[in-house]
């Protein structure tokens, strides 16, 4: 070998070995590096230095994991987003088996959904979670639907997805206890896009109240955001 090519050799770096199972401090030696494919799609390449096992994530297409907390002093999006978004839905009514369309703002429940409160302009792609319903004053127990509802270029409902609580099912709904719904118990992914009129409406089989009784409600939206 000449001058010129044991000078390069000598510049070129050594191959870190790729290993199959996923390294672990005691697996490997001070100052040893290696290179492992995480089952979550992204290359990993660890190295072990002052007895402690140090990690960094590499791409092949831009996205990024975080397996645990993240801390930065300024979060900026510029593009898009996920955000999860919660809406208060309190109200007071003697429900009996009437359909009611539930409050996005104060606490005023209406049979229809166009009054202000009723209806709610979703200003991006959004997808209910959970929903979480609490009475004070419930005489009877029985199946609860509630229904994700949307109005096009008209004033009429159009039904996207039905959840119902079902108390053969999943027990009785009681006074003062919380009962919940969630995705994947509606029958049509509850999801509405941006710029819908969105409705929600509550409705029971039977009178489970017999007088006026208050209505703690809580939704939890998944939030498509662009900017």
């Amino acid at each position: 070998m000449d001058r010129i090519s044991r000078f390069i050799n000598n510049k070129k770096q050594d191959k870190i070995t790729l290993v199959k199972i996923q390294p672990s401090i005691n697996s490997m030696r001070e100052g040893e590096e290696v290179l492992y494919n995480h089952p979550n799609g992204m290359l990993m390449r660890y190295r072990k230095q002052n007895g402690r096992l140090w990690s960094s994530s590499m791409t092949n297409n831009g996205n990024m994991i975080v397996d645990k907390k993240l801390t930065t002093n300024r979060l900026e999006y510029e593009n898009s987003f996920v955000h999860y978004t919660t809406y208060i839905h309190n109200f007071e009514e003697d429900i009996g088996t009437s359909k009611y369309y539930l409050p996005w703002t104060g606490s005023a429940e209406r049979d229809d959904m166009d009054f202000a409160t009723s209806g709610f302009v979703s200003p991006f792609k959004m997808t209910l979670k959970k929903i979480i319903i609490r009475c004070d004053n419930l005489d009877a127990s029985d199946d609860v639907r509630i229904r994700l509802e949307t109005q096009d270029d008209d004033a009429t409902e159009d039904i996207v997805a039905t959840a119902t609580y079902d108390v053969s099912e999943v027990g009785a709904v009681s006074s003062y206890n919380n009962f919940e719904l969630h995705t994947s118990d509606f029958d049509n992914s509850p999801t509405v896009s941006s710029g819908k009129k969105t409705g929600l409406s509550i409705q029971a089989s039977s009178n489970i109240t017999t007088a006026t009784a208050y209505f703690w409600i809580t939704s939890i939206w998944k939030t498509f955001i662009e900017i």
